[in-house]
């Protein structure tokens, strides 16, 4: 169906990049279609760029719980509960469409006063395991987008509502898709990027330079390294790599990070959703790191995926050595044939229409939704 200048979608996120990113891309896709939107996110939420930096945006309060003390949990509580009525208010004023939310507790006031006021509802799960506001939530809302095939603590009646999207990526992900793999043979230059998210990962820093300096002398003198660092990592790791004679560009934030992954041939990061949702869309194998205190170890359940996939290759913290990373560099540098396999199958796994995918099931629900709510 074509969108009227009378179709509001709202949408409900915050938190992390995980969050933002896909709401990012799906206002983006929703814009271009003609409906008209609104975003609703918690009190601490940063001020955003993009399509989500132009709509009109309330802030409410949002209690989160997840990882947090008994006595934390509790005041959470009545923080929720005050965010649920000013959601229903301001619901209730604009009376939107559809209202789509993407996990995290400065969604769930929105999405809880969307269900309890009936209107239309989608939720996007971003990882492989259903987190644990979407948890709250899957049984209530209408229907649930998902990233991966299989996620984790669905229940029947959630799978049967449930429909993977892929996970949306950003516009700038999206212009490099269709870069080629790098050519890649037993002579030429091997380009490495590490990424630990926007602020790097101590991990990372500790033990991709050490590994890459056992590597032998001819392989290391084929690298070309480009490593994203905390700031306060970043001299040691230069010193490092320099004293290993291996070239690295090194800094804590790179602009370009998906004109730097479409232009690498092999990726090492931690498994977070964005990270490898970006790797398959371009088509890069990856080493995936999974963060070992990430709520309900989501991250291995990512990470696994890819692997099961044949677009990269799972090493759990406890393997992942001076040593063992070494070893694994050592076989994958050696036979091109293999990361060139590896990359073709990161691809095939990937969702580069995702966010038209999700923008089609918010279509749907405002189709079979008939007029707007009353009031």
């Amino acid at each position: 169906m074509n969108a009227t200048p009378d179709n509001l979608v709202v949408l409900a996120a915050g938190g992390s990049g995980g969050h933002v990113f896909p709401a990012e891309a799906l206002a983006t896709e929703l814009s271009a279609r003609g409906c008209r939107l609104s975003l609703i996110t918690d009190r601490r939420g940063d001020a955003y760029g993009g399509t989500l930096g132009n709509l009109e945006t309330h802030r409410i309060r949002a209690g989160g719980i997840a990882g947090k003390s008994l006595v934390a949990k509790l005041r959470s509580g009545p923080e929720l509960a005050f965010g649920t009525l000013q959601a229903r208010g301001l619901l209730k004023r604009m009376q939107p469409n559809v209202v789509v939310g993407f996990g995290g507790y400065a969604s769930v006031p929105t999405m809880l006063a969307a269900v309890f006021g009936g209107y239309a509802t989608a939720i996007h799960e971003q990882n492989a395991v259903l987190g644990r506001a979407n948890r709250l939530l899957g049984n209530r809302v209408r229907r649930i987008a998902t990233s991966f095939d299989d996620v984790r603590f669905m229940t029947k009646d959630m799978t049967a509502k449930s429909i993977r999207t892929g996970m949306p990526v950003r516009a700038a992900v999206i212009e490099q898709r269709d870069t080629p793999y790098p050519h890649l043979d037993e002579t030429s230059t091997v380009r490495i990027l590490v990424t630990g998210g926007s602020q790097g990962a101590r991990i990372l820093s500790d033990i991709v330079p050490a590994a890459l300096a056992n590597l032998a002398d001819d392989l290391k003198g084929r690298l070309h390294i480009t490593q994203q660092c905390r700031p306060e990592d970043l001299d040691r790791v230069r010193a490092a790599y320099g004293a290993s004679n291996i070239t690295a560009e090194i800094d804590s934030f790179f602009r370009d990070l998906p004109k730097r992954l479409a232009d690498s041939h092999l990726l090492i990061g931690r498994a977070g959703a964005s990270t490898v949702s970006e790797a398959t869309v371009i088509g890069r194998p990856a080493i995936l790191v999974p963060y070992l205190y990430a709520i309900d170890d989501h991250q291995s359940f990512n990470a696994h995926a890819l692997d099961e996939a044949g677009g990269g290759w799972m090493m759990d913290e406890e393997i992942f050595t001076v040593d063992g990373l070494a070893q694994r560099l050592n076989s994958l540098l050696r036979v091109p044939t293999m990361m060139m396999r590896a990359a073709a199958a990161s691809k095939q796994a990937g969702h580069p229409d995702a966010a038209e995918r999700l923008a089609d099931v918010v279509f749907d629900l405002i189709g079979t939704n008939g007029e707007r709510r009353a009031a």
